[in-house]
């Protein structure tokens, strides 16, 4: 139930579902059935449901709840965009079962605040909403009782989550078939879309292995295989070394997150690699973590050549500029993989062919984990390359021109990989936007690395992890609480 769907891999599995003999009205049939079953679980008999169907399948769905729950004893209207004699197909036939009136969709019909079915446009919206629908919209959007919207609020992009127009509709559930999409989990279509419950159809599972879609929700299932479990015959050395690299006075602290974040995510030692006279700093700051002296990219060169030392962490509190870029290119041409974060990122915004060029010519694997400043910063000017909709299009390009693995911090944090894979992240609190906590991302992500994860895999885990510490802590989070929260979310995580 991870993947995710793009709108046209949804029809694919339509048409594949049909295909092998399934008629499309049974789909909609149970579409319809399943919204009407999710408006009669929360509104009780009787109520007013103004069921507001659009010229396509989606229409077609609201049709088919429409006379289930008329048939249960609700008071039913049908608000239809368009003209009946214009419906097509499916839609055609479900709106021929509908044996009361049609009335148009105009703002003014719903001014009684009837309970809400919204099946205008779905999830297949491609093109930004104007006149009759867009009113109608946004006389769904002040509704101020329940709405039910089929598939995905109207208004609402299914691949990239943005709005549509200038407003879009804010469900109380969106009931959607088979998978989410993506734009159920990018931001803001996530906002719009309140509880989300994905209804059995009776399209097979076996239609994702001819589909092969290649997005999925950042969840377990997706990197619980390659998760380092501590073995009873292991020890320190076997679970990796990370090295997290520290900027000058005053910065230190993002460094120490950093470290400690690897640390409690599993790395069997960790070195802060810092300049001579921050030295005393960490070490008064630190017990389990070991302090290095490094001043130089030479330096760093020399201590990351030893390949018991097997990621390096860069970033945090590192300073902006061309020593930072020279440290880059002494991880860089290590065997070590290689985490870039926060200043080494903005020390390469102009300088990104040198980067990348130095990416493409190693083996070992390289994260990014810019903010979306940090990101544009950086990649400036990459929505020239191709038609960049989405955060989630723009990881992926970038993932694809760098050869580096992605991850765009966020409330809807997004992984990708240079194959193609993408991961959206939905399970991060409001309390994580707080100073220092992209740093112990970033140590966590090394920490899985360090043990041998994947790089996709890690990057994933880490940004999923990071939210359930957040989680389990609460109101009043600062980053220095999210390392001292892995124990208890790794707890549960592995008895499970």
């Amino acid at each position: 139930m991870i993947k995710l769907l793009t709108t046209a891999e949804m029809a694919e599995a339509d048409r594949l579902t049909i295909a092998a003999g399934t008629p499309g009205a049974v789909l909609m049939e149970r579409a319809g059935r399943a919204v009407a079953d999710a408006v009669a679980a929360r509104c009780p008999l009787g109520r007013k449901v103004a069921v507001v169907a659009g010229p396509g399948n989606n229409g077609g769905d609201g049709f088919v709840a429409a006379c289930i729950l008329a048939e249960r004893g609700y008071s039913v209207r049908v608000l239809l965009l368009g003209e009946a004699g214009r419906l097509k197909g499916d839609a055609a036939g479900a709106a021929a079962k509908w044996t009361g009136p049609v009335e148009p969709a105009t703002p003014e019909s719903l001014a009684d605040n009837p309970i809400i079915v919204d099946a205008l446009f779905g999830a297949g919206l491609d093109r930004p909403v104007q006149g009759a629908a867009q009113a109608i919209i946004e006389a769904m959007y002040r509704a101020t009782g329940p709405v039910f919207a089929v598939d995905l609020p109207s208004g609402i992009s299914g691949d990239t989550g943005a709005v549509m127009g200038p407003v879009a509709v804010k469900a109380t559930e969106t009931i959607t078939f088979f998978r989410k999409k993506p734009g159920h989990l990018l931001l803001p279509g996530r906002l719009h879309c309140g509880r989300v419950t994905v209804a059995d159809i009776g399209i097979d599972h076996a239609v994702l292995s001819a589909i092969k879609p290649l997005c999925s929700a950042n969840e377990p299932d997706l990197w619980r295989a390659h998760f380092p479990v501590p073995r009873i015959d292991g020890h320190k050395y076997n679970r990796g070394h990370a090295v997290v690299v520290s900027g000058k006075m005053p910065a230190t602290g993002a460094a120490r997150l950093a470290a400690r974040g690897a640390l409690r995510a599993g790395a069997g030692l960790v070195t802060i690699a810092a300049p001579n006279d921050t030295l005393a700093v960490h070490a008064a700051a630190t017990t389990a973590i070991m302090v290095r002296m490094v001043d130089t990219a030479v330096d760093l060169g020399s201590l990351l050549a030893d390949r018991r030392h097997n990621v390096a962490v860069l970033g945090p509190g590192g300073g902006v500029g061309a020593p930072m870029r020279d440290l880059v290119a002494a991880a860089l041409t290590s065997p070590a993989a290689v985490l870039l974060d926060a200043d080494a990122l903005t020390s390469f915004a102009g300088h990104l062919e040198s980067l990348t060029t130095a990416i493409k010519a190693r083996r070992s694997p390289v994260i990014l984990t810019p903010h979306s400043g940090e990101f544009e910063r950086l990649f400036n000017g990459l929505e020239r390359i191709g038609n960049i909709k989405s955060k989630l299009e723009g990881a992926r390009t970038a993932a694809r021109l760098s050869e580096a693995i992605l991850l765009i911090k966020g409330p809807d944090t997004v992984i990708a990989s240079p194959d193609g894979r993408a991961a959206v992240t939905a399970n991060a609190p409001p309390t994580l936007a707080t100073a220092g906590a992209g740093d112990v991302l970033a140590g966590m992500i090394a920490g899985l690395l360090a043990q041998g994860m994947p790089a996709f895999e890690a990057a994933a885990a880490a940004a999923w992890l990071h939210g359930e510490a957040a989680n389990a802590f609460g109101p009043g989070l600062i980053s220095e609480d999210l390392p001292e929260m892995l124990p208890a979310v790794y707890r549960k995580f592995l008895a499970g």
